[in-house]
């Protein structure tokens, strides 16, 4: 899955940026595709000062226009994004960092 906002960052730096206070979010949305259903966005690295509005609001506008024809869940996807919109979207950054830190060719082996 395509991580957004961490072009040109090294690891190290993304650790620090979370200590700080950053977070990878998503946020939750539904388009179907007669059998096929995608329930949630790319994952978006939120910095420490930044806010997750200007985010959550596509995704949220994405949901009211689309979602909602969706019988029977796309209501509810459409209220479970307004959810998220003012929660500022799911945090995965435990997630996302564990797997980071698991990949990383620069771990030493003793």
């Amino acid at each position: 899955m395509k991580t957004n906002n961490i072009e040109g960052l090294s690891l190290f730096e993304i650790n620090v940026l979370i200590q700080q206070g950053g977070r990878f979010v998503k946020f939750p949305f539904i388009i179907s595709k007669m059998v096929k259903r995608i329930k949630e966005s790319n994952i978006y690295f939120i910095r420490p000062n930044e806010g997750t509005f200007k985010y959550a609001l596509k995704h949220f506008f994405l949901n009211l226009s689309i979602s909602w024809r969706i019988f029977p869940y796309g209501p509810i996807y459409v209220v479970k994004s307004l959810f998220y919109l003012i929660k500022g979207g799911k945090d995965y950054t435990e997630t996302i960092l564990k797997d980071l830190n698991s990949n990383s060719p620069l771990q030493a082996t003793i």
